[in-house]
């Protein structure tokens, strides 16, 4: 055969992604698995002129029927496809003839990808196999990778990944061997795809990444669009919804630009995805809309097929039924039509959501057994669960408790499996927000067990779920704080890191000079792109230094503590924790003392949320001392507990919205009629917590320590404006030393916009500072004010040698981005020149504390991201991190005197009455509700004690 040159090809692959309880095809665009196909440059002839012409040269014959397939090949309609395999056929048997086995290798390569394309899978891996084989006699290796490749494909799409993997290893080999960056590319892509589709989304980013500096590489702007949308699927599938969109959009970009209609319309789907998943399902509604007519255009009949079970996804969403299942109908032949296993068990499932909706159980459940089967042949196991937990809902709904049970259990087991599998502690948070419904969903089985047989045990099997379900990722971090998981790591890999450090700190700068002079929207679009480009590098990196270290490696995977663990290493006889869990029909309270457990069946969690609401806004108001909210809410989560209460110390672990009550303010359930307000604080020391689990891990991190060797250090009164009367007569600074000199300021702007927070001079908390420093010697105590209330002083080792670490300052709760959380401290030096006074999120987990307590006298320190299974996300746990079992914070906006009268009785109460902060909390807040002028909680309840109470 003449002149022959290698062209790629894509082969389309399904991705499933959960929403809700309903499967969405990702369409295909992001998961390619890609293959290429040898192919001539020869003019066609017509077919009947061909086979009527008794040509002599049996080898020109041949290369004329395969180039009369090739034209019919690139017309990519079913029917032109059909009269190709009738060319390639009769190439085929001429080439037999001629003995041209190189010519036999390419057009059995052709028709195999040809058979693919037409989901005939068994007939193209005859016809590929029949292709490796006489290349592999040829010693041809170029042309061995590219049907190694191929038939990674049709096993990755008959649902056999390992048999994929197998294959395209085989040709990662190869190409690595030949230096072949654009193939090696390819093969990375694809082996990413086989591990995504098989529910390892931590490898498929991996090989991902590994592949995308490759595409740049050699330039190749399609491939690097394939892999920036299959990055986009993983973030996706984890949660990270954001970083799906900027991936899938700079993807759009990319094919826009190379007028690829058919990668546009894939990856208009996916974006419509995107927003379905955010809830915008009218944006979602007009990217399914815009993608299926480009898809129509063009004839691309599994992409039309994808698009259609997601626009019936959305009227499922809106209430639609015979509109969902309208469109999951047309889409069903067209998945039937191909031998894709993950697009028709998407599509089954979702046909079964329709008639769960319309209370037709039986039939939702025959198709939920459909798609089952398929997703377990195929070995995905997010399918799988998914399905399973479907299965579940119709059992338990229709009374078959056990048999509900046996299936949640499965999904349990695979989630706690796919968890381990992700390293980044970031996307594993992410993910495991994805899956708390079928948490929920086994909550509520054992407890409907429970009350059906309440000797057997299920509501502490039940209690131990609920532990299993929240603050996982707590529970790690804080079992690694006392090791030093970047020892015995390859060095460059601490390189890499201290490097990328250096890079956003250099974009920081950047960002500051450029909003010191003149500049454009662009100008700080491009630089924010850079920036997150590199923080997501900063923690691809941070994921391979655990997956590398041998003392992360040697760390025991902390688990979540049994009823009996819980009673024996949390419990003592003056406790009584109260551990909520809020569900979509009902919630449930577990009173645990450290002998017996009680549980209780509550409203569901949209009844509470509401009373939460009603309750946040009326105790965050300055003049009200008492309001019918705080009744109401003592009624739905206290009232069945009520005769356990007695004057027990109360440990409380909250739910959803129950995360923003302070107890302490809540009324005494019960109380007799026309009774006066009496908060709950009056009778009960409380204590909030992450989970359970994390006090036994806090105790045993904290066992062995050397107490540090003085007291208290206090950072109060920093000086936050230029105007500030502590600056008069100071030196002015010019505008380009502003710029360099203050590295976080647009962090810190950004975040107090965000926050709604205005810096204002604290000017009681000097006084704060005085009266609490003067309860303690001199010789063990640190006052930091003014301009040494300063980021340099939190930051250095000094602090490590006090017990005690006040910060009385502003705090910022950035709920859009929780990395710019923190405290603000001086802005300014003795001199007048700005500097650095944003103590950020990872700058307080890089502390390194010996303290056995921590105050932040501040604003919304108690807040955070709210992450479901991880609850509010933010500054306690990161001082927790950094060595403070115990932190006292605040979940509002607080007064500024009122803070500073009660801080200094706090402290009275701890260092001079001996009280253990806990307790010293409570007493001071009840002598503060005691004074005229406090008696409303808005003045004392927004302080919380979490963690340690010992």
């Amino acid at each position: 055969m003449s002149k022959w040159k290698t062209y790629n090809s894509t082969k389309w692959q399904f991705l499933l992604f959960v929403v809700g309880r309903t499967i969405v095809v990702l369409s295909s665009i992001g998961l390619f698995c890609e293959s290429s196909v040898a192919i001539t440059e020869q003019h066609p002839i017509n077919i009947a002129q061909l086979t009527q012409t008794n040509l002599p040269d049996a080898s020109a014959a041949a290369e004329e029927a395969y180039k009369k397939g090739k034209q019919l090949y690139e017309q990519g309609t079913a029917e032109s496809l059909l009269q190709a395999i009738e060319f390639f056929e009769k190439a085929l048997s001429l080439y037999r003839q001629v003995g041209d086995r190189s010519s036999q290798a390419f057009t059995h390569g052709h028709l195999g990808k040809i058979y693919s394309d037409l989901g005939q899978q068994r007939k193209a891996l005859e016809n590929l196999n029949q292709a490796l084989l006489l290349r592999r006699q040829l010693g041809d290796k170029k042309g061995e990778t590219i049907t190694l490749n191929n038939i990674g494909n049709v096993y990755s799409d008959l649902g056999e990944p390992q048999k994929a993997l197998e294959y395209f290893q085989q040709a990662l080999l190869l190409k690595r061997q030949m230096g072949d960056k654009a193939g090696e590319a390819i093969t990375l892509n694809n082996i990413g795809n086989v591990y995504l589709n098989s529910g390892e989304p931590q490898k498929a980013l991996d090989y991902f990444h590994q592949s995308l500096p490759l595409r740049q590489q050699v330039g190749d702007k399609p491939g690097e669009a394939r892999t920036l949308n299959n990055i986009g699927f993983v973030y996706l599938n984890l949660g990270e919804k954001q970083k799906a969109l900027d991936y899938f959009r700079q993807c759009l970009l990319l094919y826009q630009q190379i007028e690829d209609k058919l990668a546009e319309s894939r990856t208009l789907n996916n974006i419509g995805t995107v927003y379905l998943d955010s809830g915008e399902k009218q944006k979602a509604l007009d990217y399914f809309q815009r993608s299926l007519a480009l898809k129509r255009q063009i004839g691309d009949k599994i992409g039309e097929a994808n698009t259609l079970n997601n626009i019936g996804f959305v009227y499922l969403n809106l209430g639609e039924k015979q509109k969902a299942l309208d469109y999951f109908q047309q889409s069903l032949p067209l998945f039937q039509s191909v031998e894709n296993k993950l697009g028709l068990a998407a599509n089954l499932n979702n046909i079964g959501l329709v008639y769960l909706n319309s209370r037709e159980q039986q039939k939702a459940l025959d198709y939920f057994q459909k798609s089952l089967p398929l997703y377990q042949q195929a070995g995905n196991r997010e399918g799988e669960a998914q399905t399973l937990y479907n299965i579940a809902s119709v059992q338990r709904d229709r009374g078959n408790l056990n048999a509900a049970l046996t299936q949640i259990k499965i999904v349990i087991n695979i989630v706690e499996d796919q968890r381990t599998k992700i390293r980044s502690q970031e996307l594993r948070t992410s993910y495991f927000a994805t899956v708390q419904d079928y948490y929920q969903l086994y909550i509520d089985l054992l407890m409907q067990l429970h009350k059906q047989q309440p000797s057997q045990g299920y509501d502490a099997l039940a209690l131990q779920t609920s532990e299993r379900a929240r603050a996982r990722s707590l529970l790690e971090l804080l079992n690694e704080a006392n090791t030093d998981i970047r020892q015995g790591i390859e060095p460059k890999l601490i390189s890499q890191e201290r490097n990328l450090q250096q890079q956003l700190d250099t974009l920081e700068k950047r960002r500051i000079q450029l909003l010191s002079g003149n500049h454009t929207a662009a100008q700080l679009q491009a630089l924010e792109t850079e920036t997150e480009e590199l923080l997501e590098q900063y923690q691809q990196l941070k994921a391979q230094i655990r997956a590398t270290s041998p003392h992360y490696a040697a760390l025991t995977q902390p688990q979540p503590l049994s009823l009996a663990e819980i009673q024996q290493q949390v419990l003592d006889e003056d406790t009584l924790l109260l551990e909520y869990s809020l569900g979509e029909k009902r919630s449930y309270l577990w009173a645990v003392t450290n002998k017996n457990i009680t549980s209780y069946e509550l409203p569901k969690r949209a009844d509470i949320e509401a009373a939460v609401k009603k309750f946040r806004q009326e105790i965050t108001t300055p003049y009200l001392s008492h309001s019918p909210s705080m009744d109401a809410l003592s009624q739905l989560i206290l009232s069945p507990v009520a005769q356990q209460l007695k004057k027990k110390r109360l440990a409380i672990v909250s739910d959803g919205a129950l995360q923003y009550v302070p107890f302490t303010a809540v009324n005494t359930p019960n109380l007799p009629e026309n009774s006066n307000y009496q908060p709950l604080l009056l009778n009960h020391e409380i204590i909030t917590l992450p989970s359970a689990s994390t006090v036994a891990i806090l105790r045993r991190e904290h066992k062995e320590r050397k107490s540090a060797s003085k007291t208290l250090v206090v950072l109060a009164d920093p000086v936050f404006s230029s105007k500030d009367e502590r600056l008069q007569g100071k030196i002015p600074v010019s505008r380009p030393l502003v710029a360099q000199s203050n590295l976080d300021s647009v962090n810190l702007t950004r975040a107090a916009k965000d926050s709604d927070i205005n810096f204002e001079r604290l000017r009681f908390t000097r006084q704060e500072a005085e009266q609490i420093l003067a309860l303690v010697p001199a010789s063990q105590s640190k006052q930091a004010v003014d301009f040494t209330a300063s980021r340099t002083t939190a930051t250095s080792d000094e602090l490590s040698q006090y017990r005690m670490v006040h910060f009385a300052t502003h705090g910022i709760l950035n709920s859009k981005h929780p990395e710019l959380s923190g405290i603000v401290l001086s802005l300014f030096d003795e001199l007048g020149r700005p500097q650095n006074g944003f103590l950020r999120l990872h700058d307080v987990f890089n502390l390194n504390l010996q303290a056995e307590l921590v105050v932040l006298s501040a604003c919304k320190t108690g807040l955070g991201e709210e992450v479901k299974g991880e609850g509010l996300v933010g500054l306690t746990r990161a001082f927790m991190y950094a060595g403070s079992p115990r932190v006292v914070v605040s979940l509002w906006s607080v007064d500024d005197q009122a803070t500073s009268e009660l801080m200094k009785t706090f402290y009275e109460k701890m260092l001079k009455t001996g009280l253990k902060p806990a307790a010293a909390l409570r007493a001071a807040q009840i002598e503060i509700w005691r004074t005229q002028d406090y008696t409303a909680p808005y003045y004392w309840a927004a302080f919380t004690l979490q963690g340690e109470w010992k």
